[in-house]
């Protein structure tokens, strides 16, 4: 079972207030998994701080995550979503940090942090 929050982000495509999420200022070793169903997503060796007041990777783990175009605003963005379950994560952006270019913009409620 989901809390309401998280149903919310993973399952009705809402977004969480900018930095709310104490992922965002999270800092340890270990693993960032879908809140809904476990996948492992994101490794803590590829999160920076975006500044953005969301948890941001430069790059997902090896097959965790798909994306799909996202027309819901003025402006054409790609959604990120978990791979199994296909729980909404947030959305990718070229302006992130080498070596992938890529700025990975997670809710922190559709994610969880596996220490280690």
């Amino acid at each position: 079972m989901l809390s309401k929050q998280r149903f919310a982000v993973l399952r009705e495509e809402k977004t969480e207030p900018p930095f709310s999420s104490p992922l965002d200022r999270e800092k340890r070793r270990g693993t960032y998994s879908c809140a809904g169903c476990k996948l492992p997503a994101f490794s803590s060796a590829t999160k920076y701080d975006s500044g953005t007041g969301w948890p941001s990777f430069y790059a997902p783990l090896r097959n965790a995550v798909g994306t799909r175009v996202d027309n819901s605003l003025s402006f054409k963005r790609t959604e990120v979503h978990c791979r199994r379950c296909g729980g909404h994560f947030g959305h990718v952006f070229n302006d992130g940090p080498k070596p992938t270019g890529k700025r990975y913009c997670m809710n922190g409620l559709a994610l969880k942090f596996n220490p280690g």
